[in-house]
């Protein structure tokens, strides 16, 4: 998985990319089909925001944005957020793959 972290109004710390890297690799375990990960962590006066975006093959970009005065705490919501997206996806689709017409579902 192609994996991008950016930082706006703030410098992304070897700290933070680690952290941010290690919570997002978890992700494809939800959904086997994500292809990229781009990460945006902001600083805005006194609280920072988190954007996450994954690309996946045959759908559309999953997105999360969390704000807060924890950057750490925001990653960590972030991740659930898509987390739940992700799996409630792969159940959408293996509900319509598992209909047939002679099912009367």
């Amino acid at each position: 998985m192609e994996m991008t972290i950016a930082g706006r109004h703030l410098e992304v710390t070897p700290a933070i990319r680690e952290y941010a890297e290690k919570r997002v690799a978890k992700l494809p375990k939800y959904y086997d089909r994500v292809q990229a990960a781009h990460v945006v962590v902001e600083k805005a006066e006194r609280q920072h925001a988190v954007e996450m975006r994954l690309t996946a093959d045959r759908a559309e970009a999953f997105v999360a944005k969390v704000q807060g005065m924890d950057l750490y705490a925001c990653i960590d919501q972030a991740v659930e957020k898509l987390e739940r997206q992700l799996t409630d996806h792969k159940d959408m689709v293996r509900h319509r793959m598992g209909k047939t017409p002679m099912s009367g579902a």
